[in-house]
This record gives structure tokens, C-alpha cells and sequence, in this order.
């Protein structure tokens, strides 16, 4: 399996379910964004979860081995909440669910966030802001920015609207968020337009074979 020769999907309009598609199919190839741990750094500076100055630091501060081991976790973490949420999309999350997301509970127990007083924003804002962040001791706690965007998929998006992309061959999730709910495809540009080609040409077919 090939990893990195594009650049990372990013299409659930929901940062846990773009977790979820860091491995896929694009074209004919399965694609894993994470497959060891120069992947994971790379995924999470375009996911938009770890600053760059701190991947760079991590780069310095730890070997390879410990990184690629992160990594190793991540695709754990990955394939254990893709069961999940494969489970329930399409409907309501219940209290009964919630024993089953013991493992992610125990991993945001290991954060290391704290809160400081920064300067604000120009503009006439307020002169300070209260900002949170995390202390970043180790190569695992490259995994508490995406613990944190599991939790919110599951406190924060309603089920009902997790849905899988109708691709036939296309393993991506997506939170519909369109009005009505009528969204079927990871994307019209990739998907969607294969279905209408499909369409177009078995109407072609039936056309002549029924003349």
C-alpha cells in the first residue's frame, strides 16, 4: 500500500471523519496518509490539528522509530472508531454507545492542556484572550488533537447524517450538512461524476439494445 503521493482528502466537512479517510482509494490505489510517522506529521499539519513549529520540533526532538510508532497507534485508533462509527451512522447515538468509547476516554485522560492569558486580537478587541493549549512531551501526544476530534464527532454531529459515500468503491465518510440532506458522494468531483458517466452510458447501452 502506497502512502503521500497526493495530498490528503479532506471532505467529511467533519475533522473525525476526515481522520477516518486518512486511508483510501482516490483512483486504483489504496492511500494511506499515515503510514508511519513522517505521514502522521504531514496529515496533521494539513488536517489543521498541529502547528508546523511544533512538527518541526517534534522532527528534532524524537527519533523515527518513536514516531513511526505513533503512527502504528494512530491507524489503531483509526480502524478502532471506524467500527463505531460504521456501526451507528444513520442513526441516533444512545447512552448504551457510550461504554463502547471507553478506550477514547482513557486516551483524552493522558492530555496535557492548560490554559494562559495571551494578548488579543486588534480591532478595538478585548486587550487579552484566554487561550488553551497543550504541552507537546512525547510523540503521543500527537494523537490527543485527533482524541479531541473524535469526541466532538460524537457529541457535536448527529448520527443520523454520518453517512458512507454511495461510490462503489469509495471508502470515505461525510457529515451531510446540505439542506435536506441529500448528499451522496465524497464528492461530485470524484465520485459523483463517475456515477453520472455510469448512468450515461448504461442509458446509452439500453438505447441500443432496444433499437
Amino acid at each position: 500500500m502506497d502512502y503521500r503521493p497526493i495530498p490528503a482528502i479532506f471532505v467529511a466537512d467533519a475533522p473525525g471523519l476526515d481522520f477516518l479517510n486518512s486511508i483510501a482509494t482516490p483512483v486504483d490505489v489504496p492511500v494511506d496518509w499515515i503510514g508511519d510517522g513522517e505521514g502522521l506529521l504531514s496529515w496533521l499539519e494539513q488536517a489543521d490539528m498541529v502547528s508546523a513549529p511544533t512538527l518541526a520540533a517534534m522532527r528534532s526532538q524524537f527519533p523515527a522509530a518513536e514516531l513511526d510508532a505513533v503512527a502504528t497507534r494512530a491507524r489503531e485508533l483509526r480502524e478502532w472508531f471506524r467500527g463505531f462509527v460504521r456501526d451507528r451512522k444513520g442513526r441516533p447515538l444512545a447512552s448504551a454507545d457510550l461504554l463502547e468509547l471507553d478506550p477514547l476516554n482513557r486516551l483524552l485522560a493522558r492530555d496535557d492542556r492548560y490554559g494562559e492569558v495571551v494578548e488579543g486580537d486588534a480591532d478595538g478587541g478585548p486587550a487579552f484572550e484566554y487561550h488553551v493549549t497543550r504541552r507537546w512531551k512525547s510523540p503521543e501526544s500527537l494523537l490527543m488533537p485527533i482524541a479531541e476530534a473524535l469526541a466532538k464527532l460524537v457529541c457535536e454531529e448527529d448520527f443520523t447524517q454520518v453517512k458512507a459515500c454511495e461510490g462503489p468503491r469509495c471508502t470515505l465518510l461525510f457529515a451531510d450538512h446540505t439542506r435536506g440532506h441529500a448528499r451522496r458522494w465524497c464528492s461530485m468531483a470524484i465520485c459523483g461524476n463517475r456515477a453520472k458517466v455510469a448512468a450515461h452510458r448504461k442509458r446509452l447501452k439500453e438505447r441500443e439494445s432496444g433499437s
